[in-house]
Formats: structure tokens, sequence, C-alpha cells
């Protein structure tokens, strides 16, 4: 039986922080160990020209996303690990299917209903400020998935209409041409923490409230000493459940450690005491991966070297099959 595809984009908008760990690239690491399943991830910098204008900082964040990923162990000899521009066949495929996505389709989306409804609010035109990037963002998704058939695609909630749309997209073009794309999966997991930041918002680098996942110690315990917390003072028993410092443990502790902080609340520990506890969980766990990552960042020609290398694994299979789906549209060549 052939193995299950998996495949995960990571947009180069950024510094990888804590909730990027939990939330995607941990679980992600983990999968790509599985042995009924064949992995695909990649840095999704074309995505990253939607938001981001900055240059440096698409390039400054891609090398750092690359680095954070081979740091933290992804073996590169099991899953396909490549950057998204250095596949030509994947935009090539985004025009195929944007020639059969409804725009009906596109006027669904959730990024772009969201971006006319601030408009409309704000009293301007409908699509003031919004690209064609930020419009067609789900085409160039689904072209991220159906360029490798991938049968499960990880996502948040907020994610799996584009999958969807992939889905819908790829029904359309097999009716026309054949059966060429696997209908694709959202895989949602729901034990997976969504990690809160510094504010007691979700972690996000548009909060402005993240803990970046590999700041030296000083910096990190500076960071978590920043958390917000309320006045209950030493003594008084605090509701985990409510809080961010109890939150961050939990997505790092075993489950004794977590009952064991649980009990703590209960008998009041100082916001101070947790915070000092929490700071040398997160570090003793992170430590070591750090100075890989601090050793990758020196070494950049590595960090280009392994991408290369993926992506020559990613184009043994997309320039076959986009000679196929070609063909299968009528470009070819005349007989």
């Amino acid at each position: 039986m052939s193995k299950q595809r998996v495949l995960t984009g990571i947009t180069t908008t950024g510094t990888p922080h804590l909730g990027n760990y939990v939330g995607a690239i941990r679980p992600a690491i983990r999968s790509s160990e599985r042995d009924d399943a064949q992995s695909f991830y990649f840095l999704a910098d074309y995505h990253a020209l939607i938001k981001c204008q900055d240059p440096e900082q698409v390039h400054q964040s891609t090398r750092e996303i690359a680095a954070t990923w081979l740091a933290l162990g992804l073996n590169t000899d099991k899953a396909v690990f490549y950057r998204q521009s250095d596949i030509p066949e994947i935009p090539e495929l985004c025009w195929l299917l944007t020639c059969m996505a409804a725009k009906g389709l596109m006027n669904r989306a959730h990024a772009y209903k969201a971006a006319v409804a601030a408009n409309m609010e704000a009293g301007e035109d409908p699509d003031f400020g919004v690209t064609m990037g930020l419009y067609s963002y789900p085409v160039l998704m689904a072209a991220d998935i159906l360029m490798f058939n991938a049968n499960e695609v990880p996502v948040g909630k907020d994610q799996t209409q584009h999958v969807e749309m992939a889905r819908d997209i790829a029904a359309r073009f097999n009716h026309h041409y054949g059966d060429h794309f696997v209908l694709p999966e959202a895989k949602v997991d729901d034990h997976v923490a969504v990690l809160q930041g510094l504010d007691g918002r979700k972690m996000s680098k548009s909060y402005n409230n993240t803990i970046p996942l590999f700041l030296p110690e000083k910096k990190l315990k500076k960071h978590i000493n920043k958390i917000k917390t309320n006045l209950l003072e030493p003594g008084d028993p605090k509701d985990p459940d409510d809080s961010t410092v109890f939150q961050i443990w939990q997505a790092f502790a075993t489950p004794e450690q977590t009952d064991e902080m649980r009990t703590a609340f209960a008998e009041g520990i100082a916001w101070g005491e947790a915070k000092k506890q929490l700071f040398e969980l997160v570090n003793g766990q992170l430590g070591e991966a750090r100075e890989r990552y601090e050793a990758l960042l020196a070494n950049p020609a590595h960090i280009e070297e392994v991408l290369q290398a993926g992506a020559e694994k990613a184009r043994k299979e997309s320039r076959e099959f986009i000679g196929k789906l070609r063909e299968a549209v009528g470009i070819r060549p005349i007989r």
C-alpha cells in the first residue's frame, strides 16, 4: 500500500516563536518519523510576499525558519524539505488551477471577506488595498498541495477552508481533464495547543506578543517575566486554567509535571516562582537545539545546500507531473 502524503507550509514572514513550535513544528517533526507517511515540508516564500514587501525580512525569515526546523531535528533523509520558490512548477500549476477556480469561490475566502468588511467599516472602497496576491492566495495554496498530491494537510481550524477550496478546484480540474489530483483532506489536531502570548491573547506576530523560540537565556527569562498575570499574592490560590504561565507550562511539561504545577497553583505559588520554573523548563528543553540553531545561522551555505537537495527531490516529481498536466490541457509539442 502506498504511503499517505502529508504536506505543510511555513510562511517566511517572521522569527519562529514558542507558539509556532508547539502548534506546528513539533507535531510536524514527530509526524515525519511515521513509517506509513511521506512528509513534504516547505518554506512558503511566495506566500510571504502577500503580507511582506520588505525583501530583507523575507530573506532573513527564510534563513531563520529553515535553521529552526533543522536545529529541532527534522530528518531530511525521510522528509522532503524545500523552498517553494525553488519549484518553478508550482507557479505554473497555480496558473492552470487559476483557470479552473471560480471567482465566486474566491469571493468567499475568509481573508478576502475580512479585508472587504474592514474597508466597508472604514468607509473605503470594498477592494481598497486588496492585491491579487491576497485575493488568489487560496489558489497558490491549492497548487502547493496538489503539486505533490497530498492526502493530509495539517492545518489550524482557520485554514480548513483553504483545503476545502483546493478540493473544489481539483475536482473541477479532474472533471474537465481526467483524474490527475487526489482530493486532499484537512487534518485538524484538537490536541495541539494554541499558546497564549505575553498579553494573554493568542501568541501571534500580529499582536507583537510572542516569545521567540531561540532567544538567548537572559532574553528568554526576561520575556517570560513579562507574561501578564493577575494581582493575586503569594499564598493566594490561583486558577491554572486562566493562566498563560500555566498554559505554556502544560505545553512543555510531562503529565506528572503538569499535575505538580496544578497543585502548586492551588497552594498559592508566587507568580515570580512560577515564571522561574517555567523558564527553567523551557530553557532546558530548547538549550541544545538553540546551540544547533546558532551554528546553522553561522553557516548559511549549509542551509542552502540542504534546501537545494530538498528541491531536487521535489522536482523529480514536479517536473514529471507538470508535463502530464500540460499534455492534459493541450499545451504540448505540435506533432
